[in-house]
């Protein structure tokens, strides 16, 4: 199984993006990942929320393919816990997913085309975070879900 995260626009504060490298680095010990940043619209100023959000939507329609299962990093999601997720990860591998595609979106969320095209979604918390803080938090908890899979101290429960 390959797993992709894609998200839109670039990471710019250096703290964020040497956590992201450093769960990226690790996750490449467990599983074939990638990480896509997708760059921001331009001219956004001129555009309402509901025409950036569909332009977004065209950027990531180009990055997903049929058979992709995908899963939005999105508010009204299912929670899971750090076991739950290792488990949910595991039921896609057992289960010959391909491709499993995880999207975090902009600053508005998704479109509703990319709501039509996902398998799921999935919330890391009640709380809010920025879109940037969120590629970290999501590469670290799948870091975690593989290190449960495999038995390793990283996970203290």
């Amino acid at each position: 199984m390959k797993i992709t995260l894609i998200a839109i626009g670039k990471t710019e504060d250096k703290y964020l993006i040497e956590g992201i490298d450093k769960y990226i680095n690790r996750l490449k010990h467990y599983i074939n990942f990638s990480f896509l940043a997708i760059p921001d619209v331009k001219n956004v100023k001129n555009l309402s929320e509901a025409q950036q959000k569909a332009k977004e939507a065209e950027l990531l329609h180009k990055q997903i393919n049929n058979g992709d299962v995908v899963i939005l990093l999105d508010e009204k999601g299912k929670k899971y816990s750090s076991v739950a997720f290792s488990n949910y990860l595991n039921k896609q591998m057992v289960g010959s997913v391909q491709h499993l595609i995880f999207i975090i979106g902009g600053p508005y969320g998704f479109d509703e085309t990319i709501y039509k095209r996902a398998n799921g979604l999935i919330s890391l918390s009640d709380m809010t975070f920025s879109h940037q803080m969120i590629r970290l938090f999501f590469v670290e908890q799948l870091y975690r879900g593989f290190s449960i899979l495999k038995g390793e101290p990283y996970h203290h429960a």
